[in-house]
């Protein structure tokens, strides 16, 4: 699949693929000389990188661009499009970048310094404002080399080659409407390598992982013809208009059923929902990366973050999916972005909902924080584990701030070289001795619990496949997992469940991974 992707994004003209109109745009009365968005005062450049620039101007003309002293060119092509790489620069600035074919075009305040993606669904998009201590944050939000570029929710048919939003520089006036995660992940980043961050922020809440990956990645997959199916089918019935029939056949029964009760004395049923178009939904797949995500293709960046996965936990057989379906979203960008394998992490699911009592609990959550335990076999990938950081009532858990010092913890370790531990521990290897499990990690350097008590969370099953609370006890770098009535055990899994009782960390103060080792 990779392969064909490459070959794909080579094949494209750039930006990708044929666009909509983006919203509110008008070609007969923009000038020649055009730039997306994301090419706009006070901008941050990746540092040491040559940065793709691309734009619009009449077909067959000259393209000058001119920074730091420096000067590249660039030609129209027959559609007007223009592409050209800036020069690498080092960290710093503010510089000004001028832009002239037939007018000039200023693109002022331009910083250069480390790019980073941040996407995802809501809790991507939770803003600083809702998240925790916001009077305190925004008191100390005066970090002006911080700068973030929030992309307008737009739902696309077809690829878009612009998009809408700004930079904005970190002020107290700006900081609460930015992604809390992306401004803490930039905030931790910036303090340690005391140099200018941008982040591109695009995300929508609700929204599942399909619908940010590329339609020609997803249709090669066997294993989401039905979820693709699925949607053209909807889509089919509303263009022939079977779901406003069947909407209207609905409102006409309410409406008898409502007449009744009110001569009965009773309150009426719920009126049933208009349905939406399906076509623009955020949930289709495509839609968000055709409106959010192309537009940004090429960028130049370091790498990405990503927090999403609510959506795609509503049921086991889509937790599971989302396996197959995280490796694959982050092949298809790293193929269209021409950037190699470029770093990229996500914040693992963290605890929510009920303490369940029961270890043999079915918990979709646990199923896809599995899926995204499993996806970093993918190279140059990480995960910042949360499993102590949600709130059992709220799928928005406001303590954002972890969130993002623990991405910036992996980038910082993984990505930029820095000494200490990329995350909390991972299994590595298990096996049965003598009655009990023995349970190796990684990042398992000072490996103890939380509250200084024994090890809590784990649970063992045998030839049964009943499970039962189990006793830990940790010898070093490994854990003994027993249980006196399991005397032949097979199986063993930690912290498996929506909200579990877990208190397993390492020397830094990093929470373990749930895992398993079953597949039942």
């Amino acid at each position: 699949m990779l392969s064909t992707l490459l070959a794909l994004a080579a094949s494209l003209p750039f930006p990708q693929s044929a666009p909509e109109s983006t919203p509110d745009q008008s070609a007969a009365t923009q000038p020649a000389l055009q730039l997306p968005a994301l090419f706009a005062d006070h901008m941050v450049l990746q540092r040491e990188q040559a940065n793709p620039i691309w734009g619009e101007a009449d077909p067959g003309s000259t393209v000058t661009i001119r920074i730091a002293e420096q000067e590249v060119t660039a030609t129209t092509d027959d559609d007007g499009w223009w592409r050209t790489k800036l020069p690498k620069l080092p960290a710093g600035g503010p510089h000004t970048i001028e832009v002239r074919a037939d007018v000039t075009r200023t693109i002022r305040d331009v910083l250069v310094g480390e790019v980073w993606l941040g996407s995802g669904q809501s809790n991507m998009a939770w803003p600083v404002k809702k998240a925790r201590d916001f009077d305190t944050e925004r008191a100390a939000a005066t970090i002006p080399r911080i700068r973030m570029f929030t992309v307008k929710r737009h739902a696309a048919t077809k690829p878009q080659r612009d998009c809408i939003g700004d930079w904005k520089a970190c002020t107290p006036d700006n900081v609460g409407d930015f992604s809390a995660t992306a401004y803490f992940f930039a905030r931790s980043l910036h303090r340690e390598l005391d140099v200018p961050i941008g982040i591109v922020h695009s995300s929508w809440g609700g929204s599942a992982i399909e619908a940010w990956t590329s339609l020609e990645a997803q249709r090669e997959e066997p294993r989401l013809a039905d979820k693709l199916a699925s949607w053209d089918k909807r889509v089919a019935q509303w263009n022939d208009g079977t779901i406003q029939q069947r909407h209207t056949k609905r409102l006409e029964k309410w409406k008898e059923a409502a007449l009744r009760n009110r001569k009965a004395g009773k309150s009426a049923p719920r009126k049933p929902r208009k349905p939406g178009n399906p076509t623009r939904d955020r949930n289709r797949p495509a839609n968000l990366f055709h409106g959010q995500i192309a537009p940004l293709i090429g960028y130049g960046i370091r790498g990405a973050i990503w927090y999403q996965g609510e959506r795609n936990a509503r049921s086991v057989a889509d937790a599971e999916l989302y396996a197959l379906q995280l490796p694959m979203m982050i092949r298809d960008w790293r193929a269209r972005w021409g950037q190699g394998a470029f770093p990229f992490a996500w914040a693992q699911l963290p605890n929510f909902k009920k303490r369940q009592p029961d270890p043999g609990h079915v918990s979709a959550w646990a199923h896809l924080r599995e899926s995204m335990r499993k996806s970093l076999a993918v190279e140059n990938t990480g995960m910042a584990i949360t499993i102590d950081l949600g709130e059992a009532r709220d799928i928005h858990p406001q303590n954002k701030q972890d969130v993002g010092a623990r991405l910036a913890q992996w980038a910082l370790v993984d990505v930029y070289g820095r000494d200490g531990v990329a995350s909390g521990p991972l299994l590595r290897s298990h096996a049965i001795e003598e009655g009990q499990i023995v349970v190796a990690f990684t990042n398992d350097k000072g490996l103890r619990t939380l509250d200084g008590g024994p090890p809590t969370g784990f649970a063992i099953a045998g030839q049964d496949k009943q499970w039962r609370w189990a006793s830990a006890l940790i010898q070093g770098k490994r854990v003994i997992v027993s249980h006196p009535e399991v005397t032949k055990p097979i199986a063993v899994r930690y912290a498996w469940g929506d909200n579990p009782d877990c208190n397993l960390i390492n020397g830094a103060g990093l929470p373990a991974s749930p895992f398993r080792t079953d597949d039942w």
